[in-house]
């Protein structure tokens, strides 16, 4: 092979390992901006209200009794002022806009590395091993969760060692191995549960995941899972991850999933210890409402 050739192919491979670490620090950094909102959400301006409401309703009282205009005044605003601190909670908004196009960068990027490589697959999301569970230092890298992505349909997967190396462009199967992008909503995920998937049952994980996702993490206002055998049906309703299935046409998107049905993903990976596929998607015209459709591998 000519030694300017040979050279190129290192030089893009060097590229697209520098790409793919940007990727996954821009998912990181995106989660954490979340992380940071909810925490703001969570100011305990009831405790301050009710400091306001409980002086205010004595001093209406005490007016009563003793007949006293100063203190009626004094409990009205006392009062007053409680319930705004109730009712009238500060929460910092972001326009789901930005959150758009923090992670309208990581899909384009994945985008432009799948085309160059002509790559027609499928995706696969490989649960890792258990954080406490000791592995010599060779397999260390099967504590990652990782997609790996084939470069044709029907492919095999991946052995063993080859995932224990971390690498990024197998041969054999011809692929790539990159990090999920919804690896900072799964992470957001476990801070909520305060638990590794790994450790927590998939049933209680399914009955959980509307919660965790409308009200815990608020990505979206609705939320259902099914399962029937090894196959699972994902419905979103007006997600703030929509406009990616709409607004750009992206093939990442729908091979990987948008970052919240990335997490689910990830999220059935790690409970049941099996491969994940997403089998397929819909996405109304809108972006408001998405249906997935994922396979369990090995049922």
């Amino acid at each position: 092979m000519d030694p300017k050739s040979e050279e190129e192919k290192a030089t893009e491979i060097l590229t697209t390992k520098y790409l793919l670490e940007q990727v996954r620090e821009l998912q990181l950094q995106i989660e954490s901006l979340k992380s940071e909102i909810k925490k703001i959400r969570r100011v305990p301006s009831g405790k301050i209200g009710l400091a306001f409401v409980i002086p205010g309703v004595l001093s209406l009282i005490f007016s009563i009794l003793k007949e006293s205009q100063i203190l009626a005044f004094i409990g009205l605003g006392l009062t007053f002022w409680g319930a705004l601190f109730l009712f009238i909670k500060p929460v910092r908004y972001v326009r789901s806009e930005l959150l758009h196009s923090a992670s309208l960068s990581s899909y384009l990027t994945l985008d432009r590395i799948i085309k160059d490589l002509k790559f027609k697959g499928k995706s696969y999301y490989i649960p890792p091993y258990p954080k406490d569970v000791y592995l010599p230092e060779y397999l260390k890298g099967l504590k990652e969760m990782t997609v790996f992505i084939s470069a044709n349909k029907g492919a095999s997967m991946p052995s063993v060692e080859e995932m224990a190396k971390s690498k990024f462009l197998l041969k054999n199967p011809k692929g790539i191995c990159i990090s999920p992008p919804g690896l900072g909503v799964l992470i957001q995920f476990e801070k909520e549960l305060r638990t590794d998937l790994t450790k927590m049952d998939l049933d209680a994980f399914l009955e959980t995941l509307p919660q965790l996702v409308t009200e815990n993490i608020h990505l979206a206002k609705h939320v259902e899972i099914e399962r029937e055998d090894g196959t699972f049906r994902l419905r979103i309703s007006n997600s703030i991850y929509g406009n990616l299935y709409v607004k750009e046409e992206l093939k990442s998107v729908h091979l990987l999933g948008c970052p919240l049905v990335s997490a689910v993903a990830c999220a059935i990976a790690k409970s049941t210890g099996k491969v994940v596929t997403i089998r397929k998607d819909k996405v109304s015209l809108n972006g408001q409402l998405i249906e997935v459709w994922y396979d369990l591998m090995g049922d």
